[in-house]
């Protein structure tokens, strides 16, 4: 079977599903790539999440993801991966978001989203409401902005190191250290001036 018709036979599996989901939870559903997608609204995540795993099997979070947009109003959209064991199908369940509203936590409703959540929050700078624990994940203590935001600068004049004696991580200006940049390319063998060697017999050569 090639790629195409790959393609065309998950889609006629997924349109069934995705019109049964579309009439239990009145979302959008698009197919495309054999992929099914539902786009929910922020505030009834959760109640989604929650019928899509106890009424359609979809068992395990495999992922959470963020994607940014910054020309729309709201400018994240937060990106769930789901997958059904039973179904043997996989789900992407797409919410909009800003920089203000948070999205409600699935904590309670897929705890793997714990972590993701946190690394959202850590690169993008989305809000959980209802996380137990909403910090950073990934950059350092006191790291100041999000490092996959497409308006995150993409140089500094800060470099960031661990301070042994201060027992923390500490910001300094960047230092190049020039004691490592004076290289001599010359070969050793051809370039390098070294004393004439004194051999057994020279001196009757020379004499």
């Amino acid at each position: 079977m090639s790629n195409v018709a790959m393609v065309e036979h998950l889609e006629a599996q997924l349109t069934p599903l995705g019109a049964e989901m579309v009439g239990a939870l009145g979302v959008e559903a698009q197919v495309a790539y054999g992929e099914l997608t539902l786009v929910a609204p922020r505030e009834r995540i959760v109640e989604v999440m929650t019928v899509l795993r106890d009424r359609f099997g979809f068992q395990q979070l495999i992922d959470l993801c963020g994607a940014d947009y910054p020309d729309r109003e709201q400018r994240f959209e937060v990106v769930y991966h789901l997958l059904s064991l039973t179904r043997n199908a996989r789900l992407r369940v797409k919410v909009a978001a800003d920089e203000v509203q948070p999205v409600p936590s699935l904590v309670e409703v897929y705890p793997a989203a714990g972590w993701f959540e946190r690394e959202a929050f850590d690169m993008y700078g989305m809000l959980f409401s209802g996380h137990p624990d909403m910090r950073r994940l990934l950059t350092d203590y006191g790291f100041e902005g999000h490092p996959l935001r497409k308006d995150f600068p993409m140089t500094g004049y800060v470099e960031v190191r661990y301070d042994e004696e201060q027992k923390r991580v500490v910001y300094e200006p960047v230092k190049l250290a020039q004691e490592f940049r004076n290289f001599d390319f010359l070969s050793p063998w051809e370039g390098a001036e070294y004393p004439a060697p004194v051999l057994p017999g020279d001196e009757k050569a020379q004499g």
